[in-house]
């Protein structure tokens, strides 16, 4: 069987002269265990990232498995309450900081320096101490399980009270924990940002950049602007646990609400961080499978900008329902509406991109194609969500779970998967058993639509989110869900099996793995050798 469509017949023929260009593979360092824990390379910092990020996914969706296999059917099946509420919210806290947002940090550590030129990340020792700040921080949550009185079950939005004075004990654990991942999260932006600014090739200005590294740079200072306010939030929350103070406890003064507006504050924008480097991925993509260029490069960029600048403006859209002045609701409620404008300037330039392009159909462009089409979806819905008056209906139903899974799994999820199918190539020096890779596409989108789906439509019949029991009524919906996300989490098992083949073996990519890519990666060898762009690489821009 064969493992992979032919590469194009000029895929050798765009390689750089390397000499003095790209370095050997020698390696004089520790070895061993000792090797990974030193690292400064942004390679293999960069696979430390995914390693991580994959093994959060796998511990992540368990929780998930657990709380789908209890909602199967109505009544009270396999578990009782208190630990249905530790498994959403360990689901939810591991998902968003510990996969999704890892992942994409780790994509940035191995290709920006190869996508801008650079020798490695601007700053290599933070580098490293950035990403091992993340093994220590989920092993402390992951701790909490086993601590006296469980894990965080407050959700994985916290909400005070419930996070402060009805807490389980292992709530300090878990403040300790986010504040390590937030620092990690700010210098891993920092390092970005200074890798970007300043160690770019001779002649590549910023709108020469791949989108990819656009959208990280503009991640990277929303990063920066709200990792220090849930910072704040979650130290408020500290010292109303242990000290006495009164910041979100109505009966001593405080206000209960306060939280949710730093929260939001913090939390529309960490959506944002979690799906800008996917829309990067996508448009880095599309145009390689369509073998022309990205249509409105420049709009692209901007509406990147927009996007980002005005994700602080709308968080309140959360808190529709706690009683907020009419002119606070319709304000939020406009400015929600209006990120739905540039947005959609990036589906119809993507849509625009394809448009009579040579399309072929590997399996990074199946997971892209699949992106535009499922994360539109869960943007409709979010528009829906928008709407102050109809979100009084929506608001903590199934509906809500159903718009922010469409957004984040078919989003950000397969905005990764697809990058690691495009990317590997380049990563392993092989590319991905064709067939496999297939299968896991097929069986992901199908997995997907099964769990999420219905979910629209058991919220909008009024299925509260977070309930371990539920009336006759939500039974076919619940049934169907779980089985779409059994299916969903197994398929990611032959996803595992097609990166591990695709180290140990497989059809041998060139330096151009892919026909239409364009990128400065594809000038380096397959595998990528670990030292790179040692004298800097000529750039000629392709895209004006």
């Amino acid at each position: 069987m064969a493992s992979h469509l032919p590469p194009g017949s000029s895929a050798q023929s765009h390689q750089l002269e390397t000499a003095g260009t790209v370095s050997d593979t020698h390696y004089a360092g520790p070895k061993g265990l000792m090797r990974w824990l030193l690292t400064t390379n942004h390679k293999e910092i960069g696979t430390l990232y995914l390693l991580f990020s994959l093994s959060m996914f796998f511990i992540g969706g368990l929780f998930a498995m657990v709380v789908r296999a209890e909602l199967f059917q109505p009544g009270l099946q396999l578990i009782q309450p208190e630990f249905f509420n530790q498994m959403t919210t360990m689901h939810g806290l591991i998902m968003v900081f510990g996969a999704v947002m890892p992942a994409f940090v780790g994509l940035a550590n191995w290709m920006i320096p190869l996508q801008i030129g650079a020798p490695d990340m601007a700053l290599p020792r933070l580098n490293n101490f950035s990403f091992w700040l993340l093994p220590v921080a989920f092993t402390m949550l992951l701790a909490t399980l086993f601590m006296p009185g469980g894990a965080p079950n407050f959700g994985w939005t916290f909400y005070a009270p419930l996070s402060t004075t009805y807490a389980p004990p292992s709530t300090t654990f878990f403040i300790f924990s986010l504040h390590m991942a937030g620092i990690s999260s700010i210098l891993g932006a920092i390092n970005i940002i200074a890798t970007i600014l300043n160690l770019r090739t001779p002649g590549m200005r910023m709108m020469d950049m791949p989108l990819f590294v656009w959208t990280w740079l503009i991640t990277a200072f929303l990063l920066i602007a709200v990792m220090p306010v849930l910072a704040g939030v979650i130290t408020m929350m500290l010292l109303d646990i242990h000290f006495g103070t009164s910041f979100f406890n109505a009966a001593g003064g405080g206000d209960p609400v306060l939280f949710q507006h730093l929260f939001w504050f913090f939390g529309h924008p960490e959506v944002y961080i979690m799906i800008l480097p996917a829309f990067g991925i996508v448009s880095v993509i599309l145009p390689t499978f369509a073998r022309k260029p990205l249509f409105g490069y420049a709009s692209m960029v901007y509406a990147t900008a927009a996007i980002a600048i005005l994700s602080f403006l709308v968080w309140a859209h959360h808190m529709f329902v706690v009683g907020l002045p009419l002119a606070a609701e319709l304000f939020f409620m406009y400015s929600t509406m209006l990120i739905s404008v540039p947005t959609g300037v990036k589906v119809f330039n993507w849509i625009t991109t394809l448009f009579r392009g040579s399309l072929t159909f590997e399996p990074p462009m199946l997971f892209a194609l699949a992106f535009v089409v499922l994360f539109t979806i869960g943007g409709f819905s979010g528009l829906m969500l928008a709407i102050s008056p109809a979100d009084f209906q929506y608001h903590d139903t199934y509906f809500v779970v159903a718009h922010f899974h469409y957004v984040l799994v078919p989003g950000a999820v397969f905005a990764i998967m697809a990058a690691v199918y495009y990317w590997l190539p380049k990563w392993t020096g092989h590319y991905p058993h064709l067939r496999l890779s297939q299968w896991h596409f097929w069986l992901s989108v199908i997995g997907v639509n099964l769990t999420f789906f219905p979910m629209h439509f058991a919220g909008l019949a009024g299925m509260p989110r977070r309930i371990p029991d539920y009336a006759l009524q939500f039974a076919d919906f619940n049934m169907v869900t779980s089985i779409g996300g059994f299916l969903f989490g197994l398929s990611q098992l032959l996803f595992v099996l097609v990166v591990v083949l695709c180290i140990r073996g497989g059809n041998k990519a060139p330096a151009k793995a892919w026909e239409g890519a364009e990128d400065l990666e594809w000038t380096v060898a397959s595998p990528a050798p670990l030292h790179t762009f040692e004298t800097p690489p000529d750039f000629t821009p392709h895209r004006h």
